[in-house]
């Protein structure tokens, strides 16, 4: 099954994961068709596809997905940084931090904020 979650991940387009990142953000739907300057039935087919491609029934659900593939991250919970190569040419260790599950209180995107 974890196979078969994976292959899901890699089918997403890039503009399936630019609306699960607004999704998870908060965002409705008619928001989301505001801000990429697209239809709202435009988005509706995307979150269709994605929920089916996810096989995620819902908004929460497809979010706790996102968490859990790293598609997003919330409070800087899922995130790390990505190793550096240090001087001599061998990377640094990604510095990530521990989970406060239950505990997230902002969330963020690639690094930034979201407000609330």
């Amino acid at each position: 099954m974890a196979i078969e979650e994976t292959q899901h991940a890699s089918t997403l387009s890039e503009r399936e994961l630019q609306i699960v990142e607004l999704v998870a953000s908060g965002l409705t739907n008619q928001e989301i068709a505001e801000q990429l300057d697209i239809s709202k039935r435009t988005v509706d087919n995307h979150i269709s596809n994605i929920l089916s491609k996810t096989e995620t029934g819902n908004r929460v659900a497809l979010v706790r997905w996102a968490l859990q593939w790293g598609k997003v991250c919330i409070d800087e919970v899922n995130c790390c940084t990505l190793p550096v190569a240090g001087g001599d040419g061998a990377p640094s260790g990604a510095q990530m931090k521990p989970s406060n599950a239950g505990y997230a209180e902002a969330a963020t995107i690639d690094g930034e904020a979201i407000a609330p």
